[in-house]
Order: structure tokens, then sequence, then C-alpha cells
């Protein structure tokens, strides 16, 4: 297989080319058989024409007297052999070779030429008949002349050679203009090639296409479009470990103040507070770190693509609920369930989609007011399966809703605990699973419903 883009085109080209090629040359090769045929027809009829003339009536009988010039006709540096004979309509050979036998083409209009072989070689033949009368007696005479093929081969060689030559020098010099047109046709490919491979691996400015043939734009289009996306890439990357670096610094800060002012204190009881608030700081950075890791895992699992294991909801929505139930209870939050299905299996790992639920309710949970109700509903629509988080909280104001997905953004107030990670988490697992997250009214019009829609798996 040519992996060549040079050596594919060229090859497209050259296949009609010598196809065209083999037939012009066979085309020639007829033309010229035809004239070689026609050359030799002329001397074999004018030699037949010439023994015709010589047919006479002597005595009552008919004779021959061959004249040389007949045969001088035919002279040929090639060697060629002459044969001929003369029969009259009583199969008498009144002259020349009586093996050379020829049969008498019956109805045809003379003179007859046509292709045959005597003593093992090729020969082209004439055959002419001539009606002899006298005395009133009408007899028939055939003159059959025959010569070898040496000097029909031999035009015919130097008739189809000089234009085989013009058609094979016509190929070569069509396959080097191409093979010049291709190398400069090509080069701003090979600019662009060199242009990307000699490039820094954080310059990501965009190929520049105005020089650029037509054909080659779109290329360098989509060269450039995933530069933009990679540049947007590294922009999220840079702002996610900015974002990062940023929420971690505050628990690291108030964690050393609180290991400084531990060292100045000699109260026990104290003490013992302010080891629990720095139990409390720890606590809370490590969920922040399991947050930005499973975010990151998230991440990682949407760009590889790989196909993902089958997960039942229902039952992993049950576990959810119960181990939220104790974190609901403290704030006396009504947690409810509403699972319509008995089983509801989507294409999605089970980690990714226990993510999704405990952060859904988690957010539920931690936002509605104490004496609030929750409440998890698990539907199919369709193709689908639909899970829906419902509350009675404050909601979320119309100028926050387009940001409440991105990482580090809360709606809160400033006592209230969260990374502002949940709702990133969860929208990165839900497009994973191919699936879609929505915003609408909460329960009785008040507080938020989000829901998601993933696609059943077969």
């Amino acid at each position: 297989m040519i992996h060549s883009l040079r050596g594919r085109l060229l090859l497209w080209l050259l296949v009609p080319l010598a196809a065209f090629v083999g037939i012009s040359s066979y085309a020639a090769y007829l033309s010229a058989a035809d004239t070689a045929n026609r050359v030799q027809d002329r001397a074999l009829q004018a030699s037949a024409d010439v023994i015709a003339g010589h047919i006479a009536w002597t005595d009552g009988r008919i004779t021959v007297q061959v004249p040389p010039s007949a045969l001088s006709l035919f002279d040929s540096p090639y060697g060629d052999h002459v044969f001929y004979n003369v029969v009259d309509d009583r199969g008498r050979i009144l002259a020349g070779n009586p093996q050379f036998e020829q049969p008498p083409m019956p109805g045809a209009a003379s003179p007859v030429f046509y292709s045959s072989r005597f003593q093992s070689q090729p020969v082209r033949v004439v055959q002419a008949t001539r009606t002899m009368f006298d005395s009133g007696e009408a007899r028939k005479v055939t003159v059959t002349v025959g010569q070898t093929l040496l000097g029909n081969r031999e035009l015919v060689r130097s008739l189809r050679m000089p234009a085989l030559l013009r058609e094979v020098v016509m190929l070569v010099l069509a396959v080097g203009l191409v093979m010049i047109g291709l190398t400069v046709e090509l080069s701003p490919l090979l600019r662009v090639k060199d242009e990307v491979a000699g490039r820094d691996p954080m310059d990501l400015v965009p190929l520049g296409a105005r020089d650029l043939p037509q054909e080659l734009r779109p290329i360098v289009e989509a060269i450039n479009q995933c530069i933009q996306r990679l540049n947007e890439y590294v922009r999220q990357q840079k702002r996610f470990i900015a974002d990062a670096a940023h929420q971690i610094r505050t628990p690291l800060a108030v964690l050393g103040a609180q290991l400084e002012f531990a060292a100045r204190v000699d109260d026990e009881a104290r003490l013992r507070e302010i080891l629990g608030s720095m139990k409390t700081s720890t606590q809370a950075m490590t969920n922040l770190a399991n947050k930005l890791l499973l975010l990151s895992q998230a991440e990682a699992a949407r760009n590889a693509g790989a196909a993902q294991q089958g997960t039942d909801l229902v039952p992993l929505v049950t576990a959810v609920l119960e181990d939220m139930v104790v974190l609901a209870q403290r704030k006396g939050i009504d947690l409810g369930a509403e699972l319509a299905l008995d089983c509801a299996r989507v294409g999605a790992n089970e980690w990714m989609m226990a993510a999704v639920v405990s952060n859904l309710v988690d957010n539920a949970i931690r936002y509605t007011p104490a004496q609030g109700q929750v409440t998890v509903a698990l539907t199919r629509e369709a193709d689908c399966a639909v899970l829906a988080v419902s509350d009675d909280g404050p909601g979320i104001p119309a100028e926050a809703r387009p940001k409440i997905f991105d990482r580090f953004y809360r709606n809160a107030l400033p006592n209230q605990e969260g990374s502002g990670l949940g709702l990133a988490i969860v929208k990165e697992i839900v497009l994973t699973a191919q699936g879609q997250i929505s915003l609408s009214p909460g329960i009785g019009g008040r507080g938020v419903t989000l829901t998601v829609r993933l696609p059943l798996a077969a």
C-alpha cells in the first residue's frame, strides 16, 4: 500500500495515462498494419495483373508466359519469398508452384486479398480471376500470388515505433512535470508541517492560512480549532490550579494560625477547643482534596472517552439516601424518595453515579433551611432515566443560575460550608455519560429542582 500522498496522486495520473498510451499504441499498430497490408496488396495486385495480362489462347489452348517484371516488383532487402501459380477452371496448373494451391473464393469480387500460411510461413495472398474467350468458348483462369511478411512486419515496425516513442516521451514528460508540480503545490503543506513540528509545546498561536491553497485551508482551520480548544483547556487548567491553590491556602492559613495560637495557650479547656477547630479545618481540607480528586477523575474519564460499566440507579439511590438520612435528621429535613422504576441501568461507572447522586442530595440538604423538604425522584422518559432532586429552600437567583456549574462558585451565605465543586463534578460526570442536566423550580414553586437525564444502557 502506498502511504505517500505524492505517490498516490501520481498513481491516479499514471493509470489513465498508461491506459491511454496502451490504447493509442494498439491503435497505431492497427493503423501501421493496415498501411503495410495496403502497400503489400498493391504490389501483389500489380504482379497478378502483369501475370494475367500474359495469359493467351495459343492453338486452342490457354498458355501463360510469366515475365520477369511480374516478380521484380517484390524485390526486398528483407529476404521475402514470392509464390504464385495460375490455374484454369479445370484444375490444370498453367504456371507457377504446383504446391502453392490456395482455395478459390467463390462469389467474391476479384481481386481478393487475405492472409494465409505456406511452408510454415505466414503469407499475404492475392487471388484474381480472368475470363478467357476463344471461338465462343469461355474459360476462367485464377491467378494467385503470395509473399512472406518479413518486409510487411518491418514496415509496420518502422511506422509504429516513432508514434510509440512519441507517446512514451510524452508519458515520461507528463510524469516529470506532475512530480515537479506536486512538489511545488505540496510545499505549503510541508511548511505547515514544519511550523507545527518546530513549535514550542506551549506555543498555542493559531497557524496562518492566508497564503495557502484553498484545498489546504480547511486542514489548517481544523488545526487552529484544535489549538483554540487546547488554549481553552489550558486556561481552564490554569484557572483550576489557581482556584484550587486559593481554596487550599485559606484553610492552611487558618490551620497555621490555630497552631500558633495553640502553642501559646496554657488552659487545657481552651486547648481542646482549638484542637476541635483544627480538626474541623483538617476535615474541610480533606473534603476539598477529595472533591478536587473526584473532579480530576471525572475530567479524565470524559477526555478518555472509554466505555463505562453499567450501573443500576435504583439500589444506588437507595444506598446514598440511607447515608444522607443522618445529615437530614440533624437539620430536621424531610428526606423522601419516589422511585418509580424497578431497574434503571445507565452506561456509567458506579463511583461516578454515586458522586452525582450524593453531591445533588448533599447540596439540597446543605442549602435547605431546617424543617425543610428534599425529595429524590427516579422516573423514565423514552430511553432515558430521569433523576430529579428537589427542595423547598430559598432557590437560586436568576443572575446566578448560569454560574452554578462553574468550579468554586458558591451561591451561599458566608457561614455556610461548601467548596463550590459539587455541581461542577456533577456536570462533568453527566457529560461523560452522554447525559443532560437542567434547572427548574423546586417543591411547591420554591427552591430548585436539578434534573439529570441519562440514556438507559442496553
